[in-house]
């Protein structure tokens, strides 16, 4: 009697955040997806090695940690910067961008279309970057930052924080 295969295990399917925007919005920044610390949390950045919020702490000279979820939201909004990722789904285990199947993309151009004053749109690593094409479609420039991730080692802190500064500030981010 032969035995009967193995039933092939998927990989959990996750729902991804809603976009942090107003208005106002001169720099749409997107991350891949967000870690499995994050979707726990509810929160973007939300694992706490990841380097978004020490970074916008940097650029903007505010311990945005030291502040509520909420009110680091509210600063975002308040200096022009959107939040949002490249994918709204997909199938993932861990939290690595390597191992992201299947995804499904954002409404990246129904977001822009609500931000009248988009400038420019940033990638925060590779994986996110893979849809430049998509983004470039926006008609608006396009970067490609180093990823805040804590996987992205090789960057140093000061190195990522210097070509962050360089977007933000061509975008006006940098000032209050």
């Amino acid at each position: 009697m032969m035995a009967k295969p193995a039933a092939l295990a998927h990989p959990p399917r996750w729902q991804g955040l809603a976009p942090v925007w107003a208005p106002s919005a001169r720099l749409l920044l997107l991350g891949s997806f967000p870690s499995a610390a994050s979707l726990a949390a509810q929160q973007y950045y939300g694992h706490p090695r990841n380097q978004f919020w020490p970074l916008l702490s940097a650029l903007w000279g505010e311990d945005l940690r030291a502040l509520g979820y909420e009110q680091r939201l509210e600063r975002v909004r308040a200096r022009g910067l959107a939040i949002w990722d490249v994918y709204a789904a997909c199938e993932r285990e861990g939290s690595l961008d390597s191992a992201i199947r299947a995804a499904e993309p954002n409404d990246l151009a129904g977001l822009a279309a609500r931000l009248p004053q988009l400038q420019a749109v940033a990638h925060n690593g590779g994986e996110s970057a893979r849809l430049m094409r998509v983004t470039a479609a926006l008609g608006r420039p396009v970067y490609r930052l180093p990823s805040s991730s804590p996987a992205n080692a090789s960057w140093s802190f000061e190195r990522k924080l210097a070509a962050w500064r360089e977007v933000f500030a061509r975008h006006g981010l940098l000032t209050p």
